[in-house]
């Protein structure tokens, strides 16, 4: 059904639940130049600080087979030279190609965190028909990819010929120098042609990055009734949670109700609001709020604490605070202790649970 809606249709941003379930099935922003530029950055870093001890070793492991090729021959020991050859030369690039594989981890790992896609690993027949990748190859987006690779290819050529141009008066004087010179212009050239192409791949690393991350977002945009559909999943359906929370108000109200018999008295307004109050002598800090309402529901508990005998006070300013003050459950604040405690200690002397004032010490 999603697949059916129009791009102009899609207004609304991702939500997280959608995003979430795209990374499960591996969609992710991730741009492949991030990745070129840690590999290109970490070999131009190998080549400026460990270049030289990794072209010696290798130039003195080869050097046997330039200098002195007529000392081995195919009976004697050339297989086991060749072979500690290769162990030598594998040995100089074994750090190298480590680190080119954790660069190109390192820049997966930081556009995308740790990300596990068993979907992108289970295999799919269309991955494997040519038609299939045919028809890929001249989508849109892998026109695009192509177009990207041009433009790629044509700023890197023309960060190498502005670089190299000043240097064509030079090179023909190269072939003056002694070896060791001409080793050290070519390292010199080698590394500012580096340098400049490190520094033009930096703009299109981030320039991409930016554009896979508009890409993607933009892929990702729902329409308002595909955000209707994922808030029913997520959220329930709203007529299914209006009668749930209509439940769960009608049983708070049972429980309210059957808390006023044990009210110390119900305040009122005297009609409109009544709140219930229950207080025990010694052995609670305030009186309590057990139930409140209005209209009806105040009429309720009016005619519950008739049933029970709860006496019944009439104090509009009172109730009404009490009413948009206090919750459930709670106990009253302080400021509305001395005209509760007046309403209180009146009761209870009806009720014989104080001594009259007259009869105090």
């Amino acid at each position: 059904m999603a697949d059916d809606v129009d791009d102009s249709q899609r207004t609304e941003e991702p939500s997280g639940r959608k995003l979430s379930r795209a990374r499960d099935r591996g969609q992710v922003a991730q741009s492949r130049e991030i990745n070129n530029w840690f590999m290109i950055g970490t070999a131009l870093g190998i080549v400026a600080f460990g270049g030289g001890p990794i072209t010696r070793t290798i130039g003195a492991a080869l050097k046997r087979y330039i200098e002195a090729p007529h000392e081995l021959s195919v009976e004697g020991a050339l297989w086991p030279a060749v072979g500690a050859t290769l162990a030598t030369i594998g040995g100089a690039l074994a750090l190298p190609m480590g680190l080119l594989v954790a660069a190109a981890f390192a820049g997966s790992l930081l556009q995308t965190g740790l990300l596990f896609a068993p979907d992108k690993l289970t295999p799919k027949l269309d991955n494997l028909s040519p038609a299939k990748g045919f028809s890929r190859m001249f989508a849109a987006r892998g026109l695009m990819e192509f177009g990207k690779t041009l433009m790629k290819l044509a700023v890197v050529i023309a960060v190498v010929v502005i670089l190299m141009r000043p240097e064509l008066v030079r090179l023909p004087l190269m072939s003056g120098l002694d070896a060791g010179q001409m080793m050290l212009e070519i390292g010199r050239l080698t590394g500012r042609l580096g340098l400049g192409v490190f520094i033009a791949l930096t703009f299109i690393a981030a320039l991409d990055y930016g554009f896979q991350r508009f890409s993607f977002t933009k892929s990702m945009r729902m329409s308002k009734q595909e955000v209707k559909e994922e808030f029913k999943q997520s959220e329930g359906d709203p007529m299914i949670r209006a009668r749930l929370r209509q439940i769960r108000m009608e049983r708070a109200r049972k429980r309210m109700m059957a808390a006023v018999p044990t009210a110390s008295v119900v305040v009122t307004n005297p009609t409109h609001v009544a709140v219930a109050l229950r207080y025990e002598l010694g052995t609670e800090k305030a009186p309590m709020v057990v139930a409140k309402g209005a209209e009806l529901i105040a009429q309720r508990i009016r005619e519950i604490a008739a049933e029970h005998k709860v006496p019944i006070v009439e104090n509009p300013p009172l109730a009404r605070a009490l009413y948009a003050g206090v919750e459930v459950d709670q106990q009253i604040p302080p400021e509305h202790y001395k005209a509760v405690a007046e309403i209180i200690g009146y009761v209870f002397r009806l009720q014989g649970k104080l001594k009259p004032k007259s009869q105090r010490l």
